[in-house]
């Protein structure tokens, strides 16, 4: 049983704490802490975990296998390094880091100390998007040629109780929301090779619109629009917007073209979804029934994906080189925008193996 100490108990720690403690079979919860005492002690209540005094406790408790990072994005690259040093695998939350260069720091310190990383998004381990890529890998669609995807939005301050670090470093639609598009099309596509891309910040302050602190207003220090142009190692190109500046009735979208058909892929943050495919002999969308496990909100199963290879010793699938080259595409967009050309990628990808069908949920194989 592989055992996970929790760095930070926010806002997305709910369902991580479910799936570990009611999902997962291989993985354990040794213990939490957060720098809001409050946030560890329901915690503890709901799921009678232990409470570390810090991080650092974590670290030094030698029953503790793998960090999980859930802090704030520009506070993931601090704790994974803290975390490395100190010995431990670690599983972070998007992104790796929101910083490119820190991002390649954290990968060669786990390399050379022989650790694994990894970490989010796992969505494209779910039903859905795995559906989507037997489709294209089985020649459903034929060759991959052309690919539109997007994710526009009015940004998450209506909703979100703490919406203030979106606007903030390590923050934005590309880095917030990008992850799932980006993890999803590189699972579907391969290596990205070359982007083109416009960034712009549309507002200085915007102000908070959930119940406890409407009306407040937030500084805005990070573009709230992204769009630009992608070529994969394939040959397969299209584009891609990130924004929180738009009203859309059409929020979120992969759409994939094949020289025998056409491919729409279910929403990348989500596991599940509907998967609708057309044949051009058709000319008509089919749905098509999800060949995988996995369909319902299944977080931590990267992490359990990651647990079963320290055991074992194969590849996992959520791995840092994966997040390496996902936070090397978010930001060649607005690297390729200050520069005014088209950004040729550095870090290697490859696809690892798709999932395999399991008749004991909440075992990997």
């Amino acid at each position: 049983m592989i055992r996970i100490g929790f760095v930070g108990v926010g806002n997305i720690s709910g369902i991580y704490l479910h799936n570990i403690t009611h999902l997962f079979r291989e993985i354990e919860i040794a213990g939490v802490c957060d720098l809001i005492p409050e946030r560890a002690e329901k915690a503890a209540r709901e799921y009678g975990v232990r409470i570390y005094k810090d991080m650092y406790e974590i670290f030094e408790d030698p029953t503790v296998d793998v960090v999980l990072n859930i802090t704030r994005p520009y506070e993931h690259y601090a704790v994974t390094h803290a975390a490395l040093e100190a010995g431990k695998h670690v599983y972070s939350e998007k992104p790796l880091s929101p910083d490119l260069g820190e991002a390649k720091e954290l990968v060669k310190l786990a390399k050379s100390k022989g650790l694994y990383l990894g970490g989010a998004p796992d969505t494209f381990m779910g039903a859905g998007i795995q559906t989507c890529r037997a489709l294209i890998d089985r020649g459903f669609i034929g060759e991959p040629t052309a690919f539109e995807a997007h994710m526009l939005s009015r940004g998450p301050e209506g909703w979100h109780p703490d919406p203030e670090f979106f606007y903030q470093y390590g923050g934005g639609p590309m880095f917030d929301m990008g992850p799932y598009y980006m993890t999803a099309l590189v699972n579907l596509l391969g290596r990205v090779k070359e982007i083109t891309g416009f960034v712009k910040k549309t507002f200085d302050t915007r102000l908070i619109l959930n119940k406890e602190k409407y009306g407040t207003p937030m500084q805005v220090s990070v573009p709230t629009h992204e769009s630009g142009a992608m070529r994969f190692e394939s040959g397969v190109v299209g584009t891609f917007s990130a924004s929180f500046d738009v009203y859309a009735d059409r929020s979120d979208e992969i759409v994939i073209y094949g020289t025998e058909g056409t491919l729409r892929v279910p929403d990348p943050n989500t596991f599940g979804g509907e998967v609708r495919l057309m044949r051009a002999r058709t000319g008509v969308y089919e749905t098509i029934p999800l060949l995988f496990p996995y369909q319902e909100n299944s977080r931590a199963l990267g992490l359990a994906d990651m647990a079963k290879a320290i055991e074992t010793g194969r590849d996992w699938r959520a791995n840092c080189d994966q997040q390496l080259h996902v936070v090397e595409i978010m930001s060649s967009f607005r690297r390729s925008s200050e520069l005014g050309q088209a950004v040729t990628l550095e870090t290697p990808f490859e696809r690892k193996a798709p999932m395999i069908y399991t008749d004991l949920p909440g075992i990997l194989d």
